[in-house]
């Protein structure tokens, strides 16, 4: 059996009909169903970066410390780790279609309350909105699967998967341009706004529901425990050297850490309708996948975040940076955009010849080499511009693969929750990155000012290329595995 024909056989039995035993049943106009999910895809990607290049300013407006202002990036990243298994849940329940629909409505109303807020608290609550729209990806996914004909099905999802990066990429790019002309921040989230609202419009009009429903009745208790631990856990990684390792807060939040996971996890074990079927988090065939997962978002929010800062550093006040502006972000991270969507869309291909595992560590290991590149070539533009690049081809693989890689060994009725706990474990990598390398940068500053050193920096460059080197053995390591459906 090819690899191909393989991953084919892993999507589950076949349907005659939405809800039915048989092949799915082709939207009539997959064309346009397609466009919309990548529209929503491109839209709710682009929201979780679009702050990135404002952080430097939104220090000053508030008066902020780094670690502080990170959290309107992780705060982001966190309400999606909640809401992605509790909503891709209700996307089994009651239908994919109507949990997008409510996902990029609080996309709309999230970027409002942005476009709004003039303190950080209010900031920090309208980018949590935000965050529940990450779980419009693995609905995405869940959709395809219940819709597309077969032979499409690996190619949709690998557009819809690499909209992730992309729609990163082009979040910088949008900031840059407008708060080129203004000193608010509050324009760019009315344009997210508006972009959110056009992607809902898209889903609406071009997205018709399918496939069997699940029943059953949501896990908010699990939610609640989920949430609190995995924000005790970033609080603690963003605040220990601010508030000291042997702090007794620090040493608190551990002991919560260390009461609440347990619980967590035998809750998920004892329930007849968990939030997150562990099988789906740590079985045979997906732990790895999931561990790839965590990785690549790692590695990937990391450069996000550590690139934007470095771009504004003054050098001529500091001795490193490229003294850039808010635009010049976007700017540099323009050939990650075309890279980028160029291979995310070549990454079919190299699925059906590779398979996706395969492929996933071929673009991670890629990813990593951009980090090594930065790491060792950080005094110019171009060595940021060539860093990008190198980033969007790898990222643009993965991330395409990666979607495939996490449904393909699962029943159709069981598409949204299992991409959705994959989704889950990558946010959550991109959350502790967020806070890891906040922490690095807050712990690591030059003499008598709050400004990180360069070694800091470099320091972050080569953990995102070791992580990423790690999510490419994993991925590989699975390949070797699983052959024949790899």
């Amino acid at each position: 059996m090819t690899d191909t024909t393989a991953t084919v056989a892993e999507q589950g039995p076949d349907r005659t009909g939405p809800g039915s035993a048989g092949s799915p049943a082709a939207p009539s106009a997959p064309g346009l169903t397609l466009a919309a999910l990548g529209v929503a895809g491109l839209v709710v990607s682009l929201q979780q970066t679009l702050v990135l290049p404002l952080l430097p300013r939104l220090m000053r407006t508030f008066d902020i410390s780094v670690s502080s202002v990170a959290w309107v990036f992780t705060a982001t990243l966190l309400a999606g780790a909640v809401a992605t298994p509790l909503l891709s849940r209700f996307g089994d329940m009651y239908g994919k279609k109507k949990m997008i629909t409510l996902t990029m409505a609080l996309l709309v109303v999230g970027s409002v309350v942005c476009a709004l807020s003039d303190s950080l608290g209010v900031m920090i609550a309208g980018r949590a909105l935000q965050g529940a729209a990450a779980t419009v990806i693995p609905l995405a996914i869940g959709m395809i699967r219940d819709t597309f004909p077969r032979e499409k099905v690996t190619s949709a999802i690998g557009v819809v998967s690499a909209t992730l990066g992309v729609g990163g990429a082009l979040g910088m790019l949008v900031t840059g341009v407008v708060a080129d002309r203004t000193e608010s921040h509050h324009p760019v989230f009315w344009i997210s706004a508006a972009m959110a609202a056009v992607g809902l419009a898209f889903v609406v009009l071009f997205t018709r529901e399918a496939g069997k429903r699940t029943g059953g009745r949501p896990d908010l208790l699990g939610a609640a425990t989920l949430a609190a631990w995995l924000v005790m856990l970033l609080l603690a990684i963003s605040q220990g050297n601010a508030w000291g390792w042997t702090d007794r807060r620090i040493i608190g939040l551990f002991i919560g850490i260390a009461i609440l996971l347990p619980f967590w996890v035998f809750l998920q074990l004892r329930s007849r309708e968990p939030l997150v079927q562990l099988r789906l988090l740590a079985g045979p065939k997906s732990l790895q996948a999931n561990l790839a997962s965590l990785l690549l978002g790692f590695a990937m929010f990391a450069g996000f975040t550590l690139v934007s800062n470095f771009i504004q550093t003054p050098e001529d006040q500091v001795g490193y940076g490229l003294s850039g502006s808010v635009l010049d972000v976007g700017l540099y991270m323009l050939p990650s955009t075309v890279t980028m969507l160029l291979f995310s869309a070549l990454a079919g291909r190299f699925e059906a010849r590779l398979g996706a595992a395969w492929t996933l560590a071929v673009g991670s290991f890629i990813g990593g080499l951009s980090y090594v590149w930065l790491a060792l070539n950080h005094g110019s533009a171009a060595d940021v511009m060539i860093f990008s690049g190198i980033q969007g081809i790898g990222f643009g693989i993965a991330y395409a693969a990666l979607g495939t890689l996490a449904v393909q060994h699962v029943p159709l009725e069981q598409s949204g929750i299992a991409s959705g706990i994959n989704t889950l474990v990558r946010t959550v990598g991109g959350s502790v990155a967020s806070a890891a390398t906040a922490s690095i940068l807050t712990a690591d500053v030059i003499r008598n000012t709050s400004v990180p050193t360069v070694d800091a920096y470099v320091l972050c460059f080569v953990i995102a290329a070791v992580t990423a080197g790690l999510g490419a053995v994993t991925a590989a390591s699975h390949g070797l595995r699983y052959r024949a459906s790899a």
